[in-house]
């Protein structure tokens, strides 16, 4: 019998020398079927290890943190203290530990140099203020050229529930984000890599030390499966089609360098892992 997957935990990788740690906020469990429309009832059978014990698919929620010399960045800040269902994906989302992840990494919120967002879906900003006030005082606020402009601008009231919150985000970070471009250095080792699709100004981040590599995803992919199955798409993505192509191009990427980490923050199990070819793609997280 399957094993019910359990959220990823606080867990680190050294790349070169620079070392990145997976902060865990908490998880959310939805319907396979309701988020991955395409995929089929044999598809998911044949993937018990993703789910609960209630049969819903299980995805951790959090972001990372890389320290580099002296540089602290934190990549994407979580769902954020509290419990919501989500009755139209059939399960609810749950946050709340982020900032005790990030001091067990030895970190508090006033150390952070850079908060580096992804995008801006809710799941990955709800630790950017509280109380009106950003919660990482001291830090750059950075986020992909025209994501934070698209999301302001955004009318579709279903669009925007997934988007960040006017009030409890967009508000706060007005005149304090930075727009980043492709292939923008922000510290020693960790460079820009626009990946759009999932949002216009959708991000990854590429650190790399010496001849090690590593690609911090964000939600370029969300199920493990999506890696082999270029049909396998979420609703949430704003286009789907590039989307696909993005997720393609740098799933190639990591499968043709064995050597080379990728770190998912919703993947359950372990946040980090390696693309493999095994009878198609796989991914295989470094704690299996």
């Amino acid at each position: 019998m399957t094993a019910p997957a359990r959220p990823a935990p606080v867990e680190s990788v050294d790349v070169g020398d620079i070392r990145i740690t997976y902060l865990p906020d908490g998880d959310a469990v939805v319907s396979a079927e309701a988020v991955f429309p395409t995929g089929s009832a044999e598809l998911w059978e044949a993937h018990r290890e993703l789910f609960d014990a209630d049969g819903l698919l299980l995805l951790t929620l959090g972001g990372f943190l890389i320290e580099t010399g002296d540089e602290k960045i934190v990549v994407d800040l979580g769902f954020g203290d509290m419990t919501v269902p989500f009755e139209s994906v059939g399960g609810e989302f749950r946050g709340g530990r982020l900032l005790s992840s990030l001091r067990q990494a030895g970190v508090q919120p006033a150390d952070v140099d850079t908060v580096f967002y992804t995008h801006l879906h809710l799941d990955h900003v709800g630790w950017t203020a509280r109380d009106g006030k950003l919660t990482f005082p001291n830090a750059r606020h950075l986020v992909g050229d025209g994501e934070f402009e698209f999301w302001q601008d955004v009318t579709d009231e279903g669009l925007a529930a997934v988007g960040p919150h006017p009030e409890a985000v967009q508000a706060p970070l007005q005149g304090r984000v930075e727009s980043v471009v492709d292939g923008q250095v922000l510290a020693r080792g960790v460079n820009v890599l626009a990946s759009p699709g999932h949002t216009p100004g959708h991000c990854s981040l590429v650190v790399s030390s010496g001849t090690e590599r590593a690609i911090i995803l964000g939600d370029v992919v969300h199920c493990p499966i999506q890696l082999g199955d270029g049909d396998l798409r979420i609703i949430f993505d704003v286009d789907p089609d590039t989307a696909a192509r993005t997720r393609d191009k740098i799933a190639a990427e990591l499968e043709g360098t064995p050597s080379a980490i990728g770190a998912e923050g919703h993947f359950s199990g372990s946040a980090f892992g390696r693309v493999v070819q095994a009878n198609g793609r796989r991914w295989v997280g470094l704690s299996s």
